[in-house]
């Protein structure tokens, strides 16, 4: 058993959310239970199954389950619900506890479920010896036909009335690993007619002889999730147990489950917890039901993130296409962003579709504000000026934020021979088009004014250079340094560039619900084809020379990230987090 407790406090970033004014309706909640004295202290838990990765629909819950407890000086778990060996991996634990840590929350003990299996088994026993709790031998095919449908009520199992003495046996002999895998099952005694399924007596054990990440061999049988997260919750004494609102028809059961067992007033159930000096104080919680992130243009089913991994339809499960939290990070989004995305969309009962761009947004004024700038240029064109000797080079100095005098300065190579962007330049320019062209005039960020004098075309008449004069009296300093143009364009050095691979990374899929079938087309075939692509850039020395996951803003193009696996010294690599503006919207309309 581990608690792992954490002493580090989290950082806090500019889009940190200020919880104090929030007031959704588990925040009413929690001040009234506060206020009429219910509870003294507020505690929580966010309890992942650690059979993948998390993925952007889980930052909501960590953001509700972390804020609240801090909001209130409270404190909550991280607790792993490892109920389901065979499907789990230590690997998505320390994912999990990287991705929460990212987020910027510590949590006060780390737990899992198997850390209380002994308890959830004798409970289990208590309940047989209640008699309301009794061992099925019907296999799960006849169990779910008993079970009745929406309109017609349950049949109750032909061994739901079995004495007390035999289930006990029966239960003790599972325990023992007496039985094969299905042949038995552990059920709670409800009511098979109940209009809810739920309560159809639901099981509570089921045989399976899969060795455990935690305990091995030890158990041959395992809770069920209802059974095992209700008890897990008020053997730590949790408050408010937070939930998406898939789990309020299960409320009913986590209640029953929680009275009937009751931990409280059952100390002799637990007792050995505490002696082995592990921290418990039963009580008994509440479940309180939220709407979950849905994200257009995106999928947050385990089962398909999974799929896009194993048949290499993506590059991993930190893909920076992939909405996992790891793909968020290394794709460049922020923690601060994340947690100002789930600040403004806030907490209801109401299940909504947020479209992708509010995502996009919260990055981009996040990044605004934390990201320094510098130049880089993706699709690269020569550009000479010829009124400057060959061999020409200085420094400029340039401001790292524009907004913010507190990021200080930066010092920029300049030469004769420079690259621009292609299309920056148009030989044919379309009505309203403001940078360079034959015999134009545009001003270089930071130089001056040029004009564009020949262009240099190959041998298929592609323009391959553009030999321009500087208007040396409109360079910094000079009478002529106020004269207006149109179009101010960024540059770099091609003397003093580095070159450098950019993947420029965009929306996973196309439509803004990849599930929808309706056009003959499946989830899979809604993938974005231009969801990734690698370009060869040139860059700035002060860029180039990034630490990995160093964010910045490529002056007119986006903002980009050193990429935390492939960037190295000498070989950098940065992938595109999002443009400076929505592009889709354009698209749109």
């Amino acid at each position: 058993m581990s608690t792992d407790k954490a002493t580090v406090e989290p950082t806090t970033s500019p889009a940190t959310p200020q919880a104090e004014g929030q007031r959704d309706f588990i925040r009413q909640i929690i001040r009234e239970d506060l206020a009429t004295g219910k509870h003294h202290d507020i505690r929580t838990r966010f309890p992942p199954e650690p059979n993948g990765y998390l993925h952007i629909g889980h930052a909501k819950a960590i953001c509700l389950n972390f804020g609240i407890a801090r909001e209130f000086t409270g404190w909550c778990n991280l607790r792993l619900d490892d109920t389901n060996p065979g499907k789990e991996d230590p690997e998505f634990v320390e994912g999990i506890k990287d991705d929460v840590r990212w987020l910027g929350y510590e949590w006060h003990d780390l737990r899992h479920a198997s850390d209380y299996f002994e308890v959830f088994y004798d409970a289990a026993v208590k309940l047989i010896q209640d008699g309301v709790a009794y061992v099925d031998d019907l296999s799960p095919e006849d169990m779910r036909a008993y079970r009745g449908t929406l309109t017609e009520p349950g049949r109750p199992s032909p061994f739901r009335d079995r004495s007390v003495e035999e289930n006990l046996d029966l239960f003790r002999r599972m325990r023992a690993g007496e039985f094969a895998d299905g042949s038995k099952t552990l059920r709670a005694k409800i009511d098979m007619a109940s209009g809810n399924m739920n309560m159809r007596d639901p099981a509570i054990y089921r045989i399976r002889k899969v060795a455990h990440q935690n305990t091995g061999d030890a158990w041959p049988i395992y809770p069920m999730y209802d059974y095992a997260h209700c008890l897990s919750d008020a053997l730590e004494g949790i408050t408010h147990s937070l939930c998406t609102l898939e789990f309020e028809d299960h409320r009913p059961l986590y209640d029953w489950f929680v009275d009937k067992v009751d931990l409280v007033n059952h100390p002799e159930l637990w007792q050995h917890l505490r002696e082995g000096g592990f921290r418990t104080e039963p009580a008994k919680p509440r479940q309180i039901e939220f709407s979950r992130l849905n994200l257009s243009y995106s999928i947050t089913s385990k089962r398909k993130l999974a799929q896009l991994v194993n048949e290499n339809l993506v590059d991993g499960w930190d893909d920076p296409r992939m909405n996992t939290l790891r793909g968020l990070r290394r794709r460049g989004f922020t923690p601060g962003g994340l947690r100002l995305l789930i600040e403004r969309l806030g907490v209801s009962k109401q299940n909504s579709i947020i479209d992708y761009s509010i995502l996009e947004n919260c990055i981009r004024e996040d990044l605004d504000a934390t990201a320094p700038r510098r130049m880089a240029v993706l699709d690269p064109l020569k550009l000479v000026i010829t009124n400057l000797p060959e061999g020409h080079e200085e420094t400029l100095t340039f401001s790292n934020h524009p907004k913010d005098e507190s990021f200080g300065t930066r010092e920029v190579p300049f030469a004769r021979e420079l690259w621009i962007e292609r299309d920056d330049f148009a030989e044919v320019p379309p009505k309203g088009f403001h940078r360079l062209k034959p015999e134009g005039e545009v001003r270089l960020r930071g130089v001056g004014i040029v004009k564009c004098d020949e262009l240099v075309k190959d041998a298929d008449g592609n323009v391959v250079e553009l030999r321009c004069t500087l208007d040396l009296e409109s360079r910094q300093g000079m009478p002529g340094a106020d004269r207006k143009v149109k179009g101010t364009i960024h540059w770099v050095s091609a003397k003093h560039g580095v070159s450098t691979e950019v993947r420029v990374y965009d929306r996973l899929f196309n439509v803004a619900d990849p599930d929808d079938e309706s056009d003959g087309k499946t989830w899979i075939e809604h993938i974005n084809p231009d969801a990734k692509r690698v370009v060869r850039a040139w860059l700035e020395p002060a860029a180039a020379s990034a630490e990995p996951e160093q964010r910045f803003q490529f002056e007119r193009l986006g903002y980009f990230v050193a990429d935390r696996v492939d960037h190295k010294p000498g070989a950098p690599v940065f992938n595109r987090a999002v443009t400076l503006r929505d592009t889709w919207a354009k698209q749109a309309g």
